[in-house]
């Protein structure tokens, strides 16, 4: 396959010098994993792309499903999900709850290991309402370890957060991947100011897993971080905490303000985006769960006035002039509301947006890496042993 690649051969040897162990350990949040979970992670994700670049096969697993539940809609997070197992060799078995035997009343100790006697993974998104998500992937992981520990399951597959209401862990990881190759290394984020901020959107009730992921990840790694939003729009208190930690630790700083021009000033690297307000989120999730559809309604007609009194915080052309030098970096998750293209107001204006258009797809084509490189941590007992001996080999795909 031509000459040795140097930049892949230094990536795994710096995998060699990690202290990290994901084997039957679960990616559920960000703020659990260790700093050498985080970067066995990032660079692990890095030497994936390298070889599906370099057409290196990269199936290591010759069996086995990847089961999915996507209990809210997709598009990035689905498809980087299905890439990353068909990378590894996984076929992926998607759940529909309505088709099994969960609507018929199937307990969830049940379900989680009737999925799972030939399965290596489950991915769960579940991120709509607070108190349910992260819960829900819990129990699964409880019942796998129960079926585990009695002898029904032969492997215990591992259970990858593809989203839930806390955190959104394969998204965030690919900002950072983003943000280390933007600036040039990881030690290059250390002081680089990151603007987390809200911004207006037409509708209510989006999670606050995005902006709480982003806030505790970054925090540990030396950067500047201001979360900005208007009052009342705050975030759940404990992972604001946990982010304070992180920013003292890694000699980074954290601040709060409810002003979106005062905290874009000379930003490196901002991300304007909605989301629902912490104490929104535990009013919804009340109403769903009593099935008060008048509540519901009631609720979404206050908060999309509240939403509207906020329609200056906006992302546009004059507020990245006064970002440093005019030309901080634009991040968002995507589908992001660019106003005058797929809304009449938003968090964007379709200039700023066309501008990083390129940068933010940039910015995705890492999550099906990261995935990947969770999936190999979690099931395989070294998995670093693994990807040197793929590198050593250099089996080219077909085609």
């Amino acid at each position: 396959m031509g000459k040795i690649n140097v930049d892949v051969k230094t990536k795994i040897d710096d995998l060699y010098r990690l202290n990290f162990d994901g084997f039957r350990n679960d990616f559920l949040l960000s703020w659990d994993k260790s700093m050498d979970d985080i970067q066995a992670v990032i660079t692990l994700a890095e030497i994936l792309r390298e070889f599906h670049r370099d057409n290196v096969a990269l199936r290591v697993f010759r069996t086995g499903l990847a089961v999915s539940f996507f209990r809210d809609k997709s598009t990035r997070t689905r498809l980087a999900y299905a890439s990353a197992c068909d990378l590894l060799g996984l076929t992926i078995q998607e759940m529909d709850e309505e088709k099994s035997q969960i609507a018929h009343g199937e307990t969830i100790r049940e379900t989680a290991n009737m999925i799972s006697f030939l399965s290596e993974v489950i991915g769960i998104r579940d991120d709509m309402f607070l108190g349910r998500g992260h819960n829900f992937m819990k129990e699964i992981a409880r019942a796998l370890d129960d079926g585990f520990a009695e002898g029904v399951l032969g492997r215990r597959p591992a259970v990858i957060n593809l989203q839930c209401d806390l955190d959104h862990p394969t998204q965030t990881l690919s900002d950072l991947v983003h943000l280390k190759n933007y600036f040039g290394g990881l030690n290059e984020l250390k002081h680089k100011k990151l603007v987390m901020s809200w911004a207006y959107s037409p509708s209510y009730g989006k999670p606050l897993s995005v902006p709480q992921g982003i806030i505790s990840l970054l925090s540990r790694f030396g950067m500047d971080i201001v979360l900005a939003y208007p009052e009342k729009y705050d975030l759940v208190p404990e992972v604001v905490e946990t982010s304070k930690k992180f920013a003292k630790e890694s000699g980074g700083s954290f601040t709060i303000t409810h002003d979106m021009k005062e905290a874009f000033k000379n930003a490196d690297a901002v991300y304007p985006k909605s989301w629902a307000p912490y104490w929104v989120m535990q009013k919804r999730t009340d109403l769903i769960y009593k099935d008060d559809k008048k509540g519901l309604q009631e609720l979404e007609k206050e908060c999309l006035a509240q939403n509207a009194r906020h329609k200056d915080w906006l992302c546009d052309e004059e507020l990245m002039k006064t970002t440093r030098n005019g030309s901080a970096l634009y991040l968002h998750c995507l589908p992001a509301d660019v106003q005058g293209l797929n809304c009449l107001e938003g968090e964007v204006t379709m200039k700023v947006f066309e501008k990083y258009r390129i940068e933010t797809y940039k910015e995705a084509r890492y999550k099906a890496f990261v995935i990947a490189a969770m999936i190999m941590t979690c099931c395989f007992r070294d998995p670093v042993s693994i990807i040197d001996k793929l590198f050593r080999d250099n089996f080219s795909r077909a085609g």
